[in-house]
């Protein structure tokens, strides 16, 4: 089965990699950019809305904010909070990240029938946006906020988790509040990270998160995708499209996509089978993924594909059985919720301390690009220098591409 890849190479706009992502996208080019997400054909999502949508279910999408008044978004978001100044986080900030990731997840189009703009894979899921990362250069500045973030969300209704970011170091407070979020039964997804290497990252290898790699149209591993034991899914995270700053869009490839796509899938899952635990959802996904044929044989999990990519209609609709608990993921503590309490510094200084100080980075969009009408402003650090995205294949072209459905 193949997927025609209908990325237009923009005959009179340019592919912008931007800080800012401030640049008018032609009216055509938004009514354009559904054909251009072909992770929904890949998932036949058509198909799955007729099984499941989100309903009922909230994801806390752990970011830069989400922009409540894009158009694709409109009433899905709710207020939040910002655990960087205070407030609210469903207001546009300078990051179009968290905007971008929540539309991938829930995002609903716009104009009649919603067809033009983004889609998300569990439309009528809600957003919960949380706010603890910053600038536009897509770094953050301490774990703090992010394992603050953690526990409002389970605390606040939230039962899927989105974390499309992480660094190699691993911080006690945040590793607590994922114990935290565990012990209340949270799908927490996670991305692997953007820069090619075995080397751990967090909050993806916390014990019970599911670590997310990515994959293309082809369902090949990208080459960026980090990798190891603790990877257990792959999706879709190149060449993708979202919603952007300003009420635009942005294109992209990374680890940060592929992530929302899958906690889109567990909220799908939640929808349907709601009784369901965090680890019978992550089995579903586990045991209805799917390996390219070129690794099939190998001993799971693949240290690349995980289990392999996610299939979530499959994931909707096949007989399988509830499993254990835990299912594929490791039984979080057995210690009480009280005991899984952020730690203090040892030294009695605050939570800002140098142990505290990591530059954690939101994994993708690698390359982040706005349709515009004008050339490039800035190349966007992650961490380090990362390359452009190629441009992206004619209109039409085809390439080999996996059952990403059945």
């Amino acid at each position: 089965m193949t997927f025609k890849r209908r990325m237009t190479t923009a005959v009179g706009t340019a592919l912008l990699c931007v800080a800012g992502l401030a640049q008018l996208t032609p009216p055509a080019a938004a009514d354009s950019i559904r054909d251009r997400q072909w992770a929904l054909s890949a998932f036949d999502a058509d198909a799955i809305e007729k099984v499941s949508t989100g309903r009922e279910v909230t994801v806390a999408v752990i970011d830069s904010g989400v922009d409540g008044t894009h158009p694709d978004l409109v009433g899905k978001v709710l207020p939040g909070k910002d655990f960087l100044e205070g407030g609210r986080a469903d207001r546009e900030g300078d990051s179009s990240h968290g905007t971008g990731m929540a539309s991938l997840i829930a995002g609903h189009g716009h104009g009649q029938g919603g067809t033009a703009g983004i889609k998300g894979l569990a439309p009528v899921a809600k957003i919960l946006p949380l706010r603890a990362i910053t600038d536009s250069d897509l770094q953050m500045g301490t774990a703090k906020p992010v394992s603050q973030a953690i526990r409002y969300a389970v605390d606040h209704g939230a039962s899927v988790i989105n974390l499309s970011l992480g660094d190699n170091f691993k911080n006690p407070d945040m590793a607590a509040a994922v114990r935290y979020a565990r012990q209340k039964d949270a799908v927490i997804v996670a991305a692997a990270g953007n820069d090619g290497v075995a080397t751990p990252e967090y909050p993806a290898s916390f014990p019970g998160v599911i670590s997310v790699g990515a994959v293309d149209s082809s369902g090949k591993i990208w080459e960026k995708s980090n990798y190891g034991s603790n990877t257990l899914l792959s999706a879709p995270g190149v060449d993708n499209y979202s919603a952007g700053l300003n009420h635009q869009y942005q294109h992209g490839t990374g680890t940060s996509s592929a992530t929302a796509y899958v906690s889109a899938a567990a909220a799908l899952l939640r929808s349907k089978f709601p009784d369901l635990t965090a680890g019978q959802i992550a089995n579903r996904l586990v045991k209805t993924a799917k390996l390219p044929d070129s690794v099939k044989g190998t001993k799971l999990p693949d240290k690349h594909y995980g289990y392999g990519f996610i299939r979530p209609y499959s994931a909707l609709t096949e007989d399988i059985p509830e499993g254990s608990k835990n299912g594929p993921l490791p039984a979080p503590s057995q210690a009480s919720a009280a005991s899984a309490a952020p730690t203090a510094p040892a030294d009695g200084s605050d939570a800002s301390s140098s142990q505290d100080r990591s530059a954690y980075v939101i994994w993708g969009v690698v390359g982040v690009a706005v349709l515009g009408l004008v050339t490039v402003l800035a190349v966007v650090i992650v961490k380090r220098r990362r390359p452009v995205v190629p441009p992206p294949a004619p209109f039409g072209q085809q390439s080999p591409g996996p059952d990403f459905r059945s």
